[in-house]
């Protein structure tokens, strides 16, 4: 039975701003091909959520709570909680994601 994926609040504005920042500067059906990608991610892994990796960063920290998977250069962040996914963060894998971590995870 697949687990129900939710957005927080954060990732689903990630998602909006990929959208118009695609569209802004590429072509509003590149977005569009981007956001359908990253639904599909959604799907698959609303179905194994196990198989997404730990995030590197937060591997290094012992923290394995978190996972993800890629549509590269993107990374979706989640975390399974009971029979649910909650996606946490959507985010370009070529930030700084030690900072965007510890500041959208971590801190509180």
């Amino acid at each position: 039975m697949p687990f129900p994926v939710f957005l927080t609040n954060d990732a689903a504005r990630d998602l909006d701003e990929l959208y118009e920042y695609i569209a802004l500067h590429d072509a509003p059906q590149k977005a569009a091909y981007v956001l359908g990608q990253i639904e599909r991610a959604f799907s698959r892994f609303s179905k194994f959520p196990r198989r997404g990796t730990h995030p590197k960063e937060l591997l290094a920290l012992g923290i394995l709570e978190y996972r993800e998977i890629f549509f590269k250069p993107y990374r979706i962040i989640y975390r399974i909680m009971g029979k649910n996914v909650c996606v946490l963060l959507i985010a370009d894998g070529r930030r700084d994601m030690q900072t965007l971590l510890q500041r959208r995870l971590l801190e509180t």
